[in-house]
Formats: structure tokens, sequence, C-alpha cells
């Protein structure tokens, strides 16, 4: 059974070090699992029932692109109306429990596993309705149009049903699950699961204009940020910038996955 990780939560006592591998540099950010803590967590109005860790937002002069949270609910909790800001798009990856999503009046149960593209301007409701608790992952971005000004349609799939891509010359030790087609100009951003089989790697330093949000869901890896190496496990969450160098190289017995935010298919604005 495949599981997914969130923040644990909880408290630490007073046996535990503060010392830890939380870092905020200019190119690049590590959010561990274990500072996932519940005296850090926000709350939001118009929601019932939930706690969240706001893990990425907005910051002038580093990652300016999106804000990624994991939200927790518990048995009726949820909101009529998540989203404030309706020139923001949302994807919303299911970690544990059950839950029910409306957009448009369309209403879907949702397990884990299951992720959900929500447009621009859509009216979308979402609600534990289960007797347990319930977590996702949201990320939000304010959808920048493309020409033509087409429509974009809500999309919710497992992702038993996404077909995992190979990248070549790797032995199928390095994949990607793309619940959007890349070829598809009308998305701005895309929000997939990269695995890693043991051994498996980024065998150079990739350095693009794409800013990403990684949250670990399961595995362990040796991760090249910038000029540092650093150890990463489950709830694990790192933070880039764009052209911060990455590399990767999966440890341990099992798979490494992660959920993989990043801009696309726009031109970079060529003014602030």
């Amino acid at each position: 059974m495949t599981t997914y990780a969130f923040p644990p939560g909880g408290h630490p006592d007073q046996s535990e070090t503060p010392q830890g591998k939380a870092v905020f540099t200019n190119a690049y950010a590590v959010i561990p699992a274990t500072t996932q803590r519940d005296i850090v967590t926000s709350f939001l109005p118009g929601w019932v029932g939930h706690r969240l860790w706001i893990l990425a937002r907005p910051l002038s002069g580093f990652a300016e692109t999106f804000a990624q949270y994991a939200v927790e609910l518990s048995p009726g909790g949820g909101s009529a109306d998540p989203e404030p800001d309706r020139t923001a798009q949302a994807v919303l990856f299911v970690a544990f429990g059950t839950l029910r999503l409306s957009i448009g009046g369309h209403h879907q149960e949702l397990r884990a596993g299951h992720y959900a593209y929500i447009p621009a301007g859509a009216l979308w409701q979402i609600w534990n309705t289960s007797d347990a608790p319930a977590g996702f992952h949201w990320i939000r971005k304010r959808y920048e149009p493309a020409p033509g000004n087409q429509i974009l349609e809500a999309k919710i799939l497992h992702e038993t049903e996404v077909p995992a891509v190979s990248m070549p010359g790797c032995d199928d030790k390095w994949a990607t699950q793309r619940f959007i087609d890349p070829l598809d100009m009308r998305h701005d951003f895309h929000v997939n699961i990269v695995t890693f089989q043991p051994g498996g790697r980024i065998p150079f330093a990739e350095t693009h204009v794409m800013e990403h949000g990684l949250y670990v869901l399961e595995g362990t890896a040796r991760y090249l940020l910038n000029t540092d190496w650093v150890e990463v496990g489950p709830g694990d969450f790192m933070w880039l910038r764009a052209f911060c160098p990455q590399a990767c190289v999966a440890t341990g017995t099992g798979p490494f996955r992660y959920l993989l935010y990043k801009d696309v298919n726009r031109h970079p604005a060529l003014s602030l």
C-alpha cells in the first residue's frame, strides 16, 4: 500500500536537541518534517475544523510564483469558499483520509493519492465528511493566461491512473508521473510525482528558470541544493528559487518520491 508523508504535528519533549537541518538561504530552503509541529500551524478565515502548515509563500527576491500548504481537516472540517483570490488556480493532492471536493456543483470523493486541478475563478468547496482526520497538500498560483484566453477545465485523477514515464538512459530508475500534458500550453504550472528507485539519480546539476517546491512523499535521498548536499526523507520540504542548481541520489532500500511544483510555459516577465 502506498503511503504519502504529511507533517507529523505534535510537540517534542525537553529531551530533544534544538539542533536540526532546517535552513534558509538566498537560493533554497529546507523545511524538515521535524519542524512541522503544532506550534507552527496556521488558521484561515472561512475554514472550520482545520489547521495547516504554510510551507512556501511568494517572497520578493526568492521564489515568487506560488504558495504551498499542508492542510489537516478534522471530521466535519473544511470550507465552502476556500480561495479568496479569484485569479488563483490550485492543485490538491490527498495524503491520507477521505474528502469530498465540489467544483461548480459537481461532487467527488477523494482518497489518498488523488490529484485535483482547480482552475482560477472556479467555485469549489472541500469537506471532510468522514469520522477520521484527513490531510491534503494545496498548491496555489495566480493564473497567467495564454494567448487566446483558452478555458481550462477542472481535472481529477488518482495517481494510479497516471503512467510513470522514465527519463532516457536511466534504466527506469528515474521516472515522472505527469498529471497534465507538458505540451498543453494553457497550463502555466505543473504538479508531478517524481520517483527514483534505489540508487537512481539526477546525474547532473540541473539549473533552470523554474521555481520548485518539493515535498518528499516517501523514501530518502541526498539532494544537491546550490552548493550543498543535504539528507532528506519523508515529509521534508525543499523550496528552490529560479536557477538554483539541484541534483539527487536516492538512498535507502525503497523508492524515493516527491511531489514537485514548477512554473512552466510562459515568457519571463521583463519588468517587476
